[in-house]
Order: structure tokens, then C-alpha cells, then sequence
């Protein structure tokens, strides 16, 4: 078995594919490092010496600067290295040219889709809840008692084990026949926000959840409101109409203020509400190109194999999708430090070009003026597990981008004016990012992990992808995809065709994520505060 790998041949580190101790000789392309300290598997080990200020390269990029001498052989850690990267400017480039993957067995295929009224495509018909301020975060969730089981959407298994143990001669609730079988649930979001904090938070609340309204996921929409929050209805109307001029859908909104009783407020939600759902019903998934197809792509919980194995997977699936005329979106800009060189060189415009790297200058400015840097982005488990520094962390999480050109660079919860790759400003967050991405369109978003995590979205199937082979099986409620292979020596194109698949099957309703398995719907809207 191969002992070490070389991700780039410009790189001046090595991955270690095990545990390497002291004293061991390693071989790569018959060159042999004697390992001068104990490297741990996933962490990295020096090609060469380098003294104390010299920049050390993976993925071919600068990933940090020495803090002190490192011996040839020496694991590279947080004690002899420091995040780094280099500085990029605007310069004139010769225009950026891709070779798409080959997407030939792709010709005329199709999948079920949702189509409304205005021919965009969902890969879901979900009936969505949510309040404009907290304090109704109560009412929301009585409505969702109300709806979710009588109508077959949830299952609690832990409810029967719960009368097992009690050892009680109860017989557990017998499973409900679904007498919507074409709607696929009814979805509902909590959050903190609407009260309290900004104007600013109001806004961009009403301007995220105007954006879940207006999602071709969502068939409706019932909304509630207290009456004196920030966050008031005709603020979310005029984001709504902001969001989509001719928006069209049942939307039903109720002022707890203007009742007399919230019971008779409660069973006219529940009333109108049963009523919207059999209208909903009605829709039917019909053949659609795999052109509808728009994913997003998200990494959480990464570790050292994240930008070997499953990264690089989501990157052939993001260019696969791209070749046949669908949309991705590439977001975490804390986790683009480093290479934004390259992604610079793919943007098809120089608007975009200016637009990425003022971004990008405005979000690193924001973070310095808390006394912050994207250099504090790593998490303690992305430490633990061999990236050190955020450039490092970066140049493995660009690769979910894949190699397509750039079409258009987006804010937070911005939608894309075209097909193609479009950057996504957000937090590396995992729920804020995830929810920005939605926000922006996507239908099914990727997210690696190397760690593990049960990272879900109310509106949207989250497939989670494994970076490693171990945490898939330990993890398996949670994983959905194992990129494991990769590492073993699987040709990456095998592990990416089969991830593809995947997610054809996931946006026409064959498969479902563990993710809504586990009812995991997860909701956090960036406040535009520091968040890396």
C-alpha cells in the first residue's frame, strides 16, 4: 500500500495515507524521505528543509509561510507553520479555455421533475411555514403537530422505543396512508431573527425567506407574524415582490395581533391551510432535462482528504452538470483564500473578476475590524485532521468548483442570471452557507465532510459525501456517498459518474438524502456579521 501521496507535482509536502513513524523511509516516484517525526494519517510531511520564512506550496498554491527551520521528513504542523497567501492583483489574462468532461451518455436523458407555472424546475413539491419573528416560532411548530403526522410526513422511531421501555402493553402509532401522495411534505423554518438586532437583519431576513418563498420547491407558503417585530409583512411583501415580480403562489399570512384568540387564529391557519395542500396535491412530476438541474456545493467537517477525494468528485460533478447545460454554485468565501488567482482566471467577465475580489476584500476587511482573519477559518476538527492553515483548507475546498469558466458572482441569496458556475458570497458556516446557497436556486446541494456531519435544509435535499472510506461506515445514517474509493486508488472519474447518478436519482425523487431520512432541516440566515 502506498504510504504517501503527492497531490501536485509543484507541491512541497506530501499527504500521509497512515500513520508514519520516526525512522521510517517512505518512497514517492523514487524519491525516499526518511520520516525525521511522527506523522499522523491525513497530516502532511516536508519534501525538503526549509528555513524559518520560506513559503511552503500544496495543490501547487502557496499555503503558508515556515515560523521556524522544518527538517526534511518533519510533519508540518500549526507549531512550524503559519497560514499565507499571496496577494492577487487585476492584471489583463488571455481569456480562460475549459475542455468539458465528456457527458455523451447524457444525450436525451431526463428526470422527474416539478414543474410550475412559470417553467422553472423543483426537485421537490413541498408546502413551506415559517414565522417573521421568533416569539410565533411556538405557533409554527403547533402547525406542524398538526400537519406532519396526521398526513403521514414524519415518523418518530424513538416514540416506540420509548413504550418498550416503559414496558407498557401499548401498541405504537400505526404508519398513516398519505392522502397527498404527490406532496412531498410540509416544511418548516424556526429562526431568532425578526425582533431585536438591525433593521439591516429584518431586511435580509425577509429578503432569504422571500427567496424559500419564491424556491420551485415550494408549492405555498404559510407565514405568521406577531404584529410588532422588525421584520413586519409589508417588509417581506415588498422583498417578495423584490424576489419575483410576478409571484404567484397561495401565500397565506396571519397577525396574531389582530385575533381575538390564537386558538381561533390556529384553526383558521389549519383550515386554510388543508385546504392550499389539496391544490397542491395536484401537481405531478413529469420528464425533465437534466439542464433543471442546479446544484450547490458545501464542505463541512473536512479533513485532510476532503480536497483529495471527495472535492475533487463534487468539482467533475459541478463541471458534468455545467456540460449539460445546468447551474452550479461554488460559495464559503473564507475558504477561497488562496486561490483566488485561479478563480479570477475562470471569471468570464471582468465585472465579476472586480466583483469577486471586492467581496472578498470587504468580507477579510470586516474580519480584521473585529480583530479576526480568514487565517482563523480552520475549526479544531479540520486541525485535528491535517488542515493546518486556511489557505491549505482553501485550495482543497476550491476543488468542489471543478475547472468551468465562471459565469456570474453572486452576493448572499442572490440569484443566478444564467446557466454555468456561479460563485456564491456566504460564510464557510455550514447552516448559513447551506442556506444561502438554497436561497440562490440550488435544488441539491453536495456537501463533503471528512469528519461527519448531519447538515439538512428544510426546502432542499443535502447529500452528504464522505472524503474517506471509515467515517462513511461509522457515520452511515449520515453519509449518503463515499468518495473513500478515490484514496485507495479508484479512478476518480469512476467515484464522480457514480456521485452524478446520485444526484439524478435525488432530484427526481428515487432517492432520498439521510439527511431528510433524519428529518434534519436546518435554517440559519447570515446577519452579515463576522462569521468565518
Amino acid at each position: 500500500m502506498q504510504k504517501v501521496l503527492c497531490i501536485h507535482p509543484d507541491d512541497d509536502m506530501l499527504v500521509a495515507l497512515s500513520d508514519l513513524a520516526a525512522g521510517e523511509v517512505v518512497n514517492w516516484e523514487g524519491e525516499s524521505i526518511l520520516i525525521s517525526s511522527a506523522v499522523k494519517t491525513k497530516h502532511k510531511l516536508a519534501r525538503r528543509a526549509f528555513a524559518a520564512g520560506e513559503i511552503l506550496r500544496l495543490y501547487g498554491v502557496p499555503v503558508g509561510k515556515a515560523t521556524v527551520d522544518i527538517r526534511r521528513g518533519e510533519a508540518v504542523t500549526t507549531d512550524n507553520l503559519h497560514h499565507y497567501a499571496a496577494e492577487v492583483e487585476l492584471e489583463p489574462q488571455a481569456p480562460y479555455t475549459w475542455t468539458p468532461p465528456d457527458v455523451d451518455r447524457f444525450e436525451g436523458a431526463t428526470f422527474p421533475g416539478v414543474v410550475r407555472a412559470d417553467g422553472r424546475v423543483g426537485t421537490a413539491n413541498y408546502w413551506l411555514v415559517f414565522p417573521l419573528v421568533f416569539c410565533e416560532n411556538r405557533n409554527v411548530e403547533h402547525l406542524r403537530n398538526a400537519l406532519e403526522a396526521p398526513l403521514g410526513y414524519t415518523r418518530n422511531d424513538l416514540a416506540s422505543f420509548t413504550l418498550s421501555l416503559l414496558g407498557e402493553d401499548m401498541e405504537a402509532p400505526k404508519p398513516v396512508v398519505r392522502p397527498f401522495p404527490n406532496l412531498d411534505g410540509v416544511r418548516i423554518i424556526t429562526h431568532n431573527g425578526g425582533c431585536g438586532g438591525t433593521r439591516a437583519d429584518a431586511r435580509s431576513l425577509c429578503r432569504i425567506l422571500s427567496a424559500y418563498a419564491d424556491h420551485p420547491n415550494v408549492a405555498g407558503i404559510t407565514v405568521f407574524s406577531l404584529g410588532c417585530q422588525n421584520a413586519q409583512i409589508a417588509m417581506f411583501k415588498d422583498a417578495l415582490a423584490k424576489q419575483n415580480p410576478n409571484f404567484d403562489k397561495p401565500c397565506l399570512i396571519y397577525e396574531q395581533q389582530q385575533w381575538d384568540s390564537e386558538d381561533a387564529m390556529m384553526k383558521a391557519v389549519l383550515t386554510d391551510t388543508l385546504a392550499q395542500l389539496k391544490e397542491a396535491n395536484k401537481v405531478v412530476r413529469q420528464p425533465v432535462p437534466l439542464s433543471h438541474l442546479k446544484i450547490g456545493v458545501k464542505c463541512g467537517g473536512s479533513d485532510g482528504f476532503s480536497g483529495i477525494s471527495a472535492n475533487p468528485a463534487m468539482g467533475l460533478v459541478s463541471d458534468m452538470v455545467v456540460a449539460v447545460g445546468g447551474s452550479s454554485i461554488l460559495a464559503e468565501f473564507p475558504e477561497l483564500c488562496g486561490v483566488e488567482a485561479n478563480l479570477i482566471e475562470r471569471c468570464e467577465n471582468d465585472d465579476d473578476k472586480r466583483r469577486f475580489l471586492g467581496l472578498m476584500r470587504d468580507f477579510e476587511a470586516r474580519a480584521e475590524a473585529v480583530g479576526t482573519h480568514f487565517a482563523d477559518n480552520p475549526s479544531p476538527g479540520n486541525i485535528r485532521d491535517g488542515l493546518i492553515t486556511d489557505a491549505m483548507k482553501s485550495a482543497g475546498a476550491a476543488k468542489k468548483g471543478g475547472t468551468s469558466p465562471i459565469v456570474s458572482v453572486l452576493d448572499y441569496g442572490e440569484q443566478s442570471p444564467k446557466p454555468g458556475l456561479s460563485l456564491l458570497c456566504t460564510p464557510g458556516g455550514d447552516v448559513e452557507s447551506v442556506t444561502g446557497i438554497v436561497a440562490s436556486g440550488a435544488n441539491v446541494v453536495l456537501f463533503s465532510t471528512g469528519l461527519g456531519t448531519p447538515t439538512g435544509n428544510p426546502i432542499v435535499p443535502v447529500l452528504k459525501i464522505s472524503s474517506n472510506t471509515r467515517v462513511a461506515k461509522k457515520l452511515s445514517d449520515l453519509i449518503d456517498y463515499d468518495c473513500g474509493p478515490v484514496i485507495d486508488g479508484t479512478p476518480l472519474p469512476e467515484v464522480a459518474n457514480g456521485l452524478f447518478d446520485m444526484v439524478v436519482a435525488t432530484a427526481g425523487g428515487q432517492y432520498t438524502a439521510k439527511a431528510d431520512r433524519l428529518q434534519q432541516y436546518d435554517f440559519i440566515f447570515w446577519k452579515r456579521d463576522i462569521s468565518l
